[in-house]
């Protein structure tokens, strides 16, 4: 095992080895293609214009409050309740949710066009603009949430972001698996403490911790690794993923935490990354044109993972435990794209190859040869993997509501309550 913190987890090392192996080959690509992006477009990049908010037709009262000055509302707060923050949050996960942790540990300096419209800026998250976790952080009126590794510029007086591009929930598959960001976890509240003990001030106090929203968003790093093989196999694999962050969950609990966001994962099928490898017809894919395998895995996982959490509540009963089904809000964005004024729902916006999908493994988003969508086009995907901002602000404005969760209350409510909620 590489971390002191698993004590179980069966049969991991019958698949650590090939697991660890395909990830790391996963992981030298994403980097070769950010450093090829770095050398290419380090050199003065041009300013663009900011793109429009992602709102869709019949939008309105959808639940998501865009603050786009989160922070100054958030200080205000601060100084109403004597200089601390009233929310914080603890994220861990993998790109879905990473605002920068990836760039910070590899020292990479990623270039436009990521993150080409809100921030006109990259900022070492993987898409073009905003990812579901700000529209969260923006929604509680509190800034967005700097990564742990980051060495300047972070203010942690709001929570952590411990989550990592391209980490699984299997310890071993990547260098920032989940028991690793465990680990940094529990180093950054052990040194809080620490400090607290001897009078001096934290960026976190111990109310913090407790009143924390432990979010977390990982697994579809994992499943991935697996998709090559056949469905039973997948499916047998997916137990352990499951029990992975299940210690991860009980980890956090052991130490104090009391409030869990939990995201399932998306829809996989649906990625233009899986639909462009060759297959020998197209008897597997669904009405809109996704991988009826690849989703039935994710959906299996949901399942499995919702329950693992419905076992939680059960059990800690001084507990709130959310878990939102991502793969529903997801799919939607597909099954319903002409909803959202979306063209072309199974392209990625930038890569190479234009129709159908858009992806060329080799050929990826910010590398010499992409093709990239005007600043105005509407799509789901970014760069094959990741989701647009337009697709992250729809996510949001639906897991804001509370209506895809269970038990069915909002992220709001978790903020403030003192009371677990048992749905």
């Amino acid at each position: 095992m590489t971390s002191g913190l698993m004590n179980g987890g069966g049969s991991v090392s019958a698949t650590k080895i090939s697991l660890r192996l395909q990830y790391y080959v996963l992981l030298a690509g994403v980097g070769a293609v950010l450093v090829v992006a770095c050398l290419k477009y380090m050199p003065a990049a041009a300013a663009v214009a900011a793109a429009g908010y992602g709102s869709w037709p019949g939008a309105q009262g959808s639940g998501l409050a865009v603050a786009t000055r989160a922070g100054e509302a958030a200080a205000a707060s601060e100084k109403a309740s004597g200089g601390r923050s009233p929310v914080v949050i603890f994220n861990f996960g993998d790109s879905n949710s990473d605002t920068g942790g990836m760039a910070a540990a590899n020292g990479m300096n990623i270039a436009l066009p990521e993150g080409r419209t809100f921030f006109r800026r990259p900022t070492g998250r993987l898409t073009d603009g905003r990812l579901v976790i700000d529209f969260i952080c923006e929604s509680l009126n509190t800034p967005y949430l700097s990564p742990y590794l980051k060495a300047l510029g972070s203010d942690f007086s709001n929570g952590v972001n411990f989550a990592i591009g391209g980490s699984t929930a299997t310890p071993g598959g990547s260098p920032f698996s989940l028991d690793v960001q465990l680990h940094q976890f529990l180093y950054f509240r052990t040194r809080s403490f620490e400090l607290i003990n001897k009078g001096q001030r934290t960026p976190i106090d111990g109310e913090g911790f407790r009143n924390a929203i432990y979010a977390m968003d990982i697994g579809q790093n994992d499943l991935s690794a697996y998709l090559h093989l056949p469905y039973d196999e997948v499916v047998a694999k997916i137990p352990l993923v499951v029990a992975h962050i299940k210690f991860g969950i009980e980890t956090l609990y052991a130490h104090g935490a009391r409030k869990f966001w939990i995201h399932g994962t998306g829809a996989l099928g649906c990625l233009p990354q899986k639909l462009s490898i060759p297959r020998d017809d197209d008897s597997d894919l669904d009405g809109n044109g996704c991988l009826k395998k690849y989703n039935n895995v994710a959906k299996l996982f949901n399942e499995r993972l919702a329950e693992a959490c419905n076992q939680f509540r059960q059990r800690m009963a001084d507990a709130t435990i959310v878990f939102t089904d991502m793969f529903v809000i997801k799919y939607d964005l597909v099954a319903n794209h002409t909803k959202y004024e979306i063209e072309r729902p199974l392209m990625a916006c930038c890569g190479n190859g234009g129709p159908p999908y858009n992806y060329n493994h080799f050929k990826m988003c910010m590398s010499g040869e992409m093709q990239l969508c005007d600043m105005d086009a509407r799509f789901i995907s970014w760069d094959g993997v990741h989701l647009t901002e337009v697709a992250n602000s729809i996510v949001a404005s639906k897991l804001l509501t509370g209506d895809y969760s269970k038990p069915r209350i909002k992220i709001a409510s978790l903020v403030n309550s003192t009371t677990p909620h048992d749905g």
